[in-house]
């Protein structure tokens, strides 16, 4: 038995890009910032805040929910799961992109600004 599942909670980096790949199923994909807080340890050593940043991919009534109510600075909560592709570079060099296909995404904090529509539901979750 295996299990690939993801939770993030963090911030949008920007806008949800949305496209149609037919005519009724819509995907969106946009950036997401993690943020663990810096520290001192006992001995005094500081630890840097590190952000990472995850790249994540919606499909369906997920993308619909991305292009009506996510933006840039969106807190969400998203569970999901791990995909990594690799590719050719044009050097011939083998590059790796890794996604998280979410399952669910739950819109956290306040209504975003500039939505242009009205706040819905605060959790969708995805109808394969």
């Amino acid at each position: 038995m295996s299990v690939n599942k993801v939770i993030l909670v963090g911030n949008v980096g920007k806008d949800p890009e949305v496209r149609y790949v037919s005519q009724d199923t819509p995907v969106a994909e946009f950036s997401l910032a993690t943020t663990e807080r810096g520290y001192t340890m006992q001995n005094g050593t500081q630890v840097p805040e590190r952000t990472d940043w995850h790249n994540i991919v919606a499909w369906r009534s997920l993308a619909k929910l991305a292009e009506n109510y996510i933006r840039k600075g969106s807190l969400l909560y998203i569970e999901g799961k791990i995909h990594t592709q690799s590719f050719q570079d044009q050097n011939g060099n083998t590059r790796y992109v890794t996604k998280i296909t979410a399952d669910e995404i739950k819109l956290l904090g306040k209504k975003p600004e500039n939505s242009g529509t009205p706040f819905q539901p605060n959790t969708t979750e995805a109808a394969f």
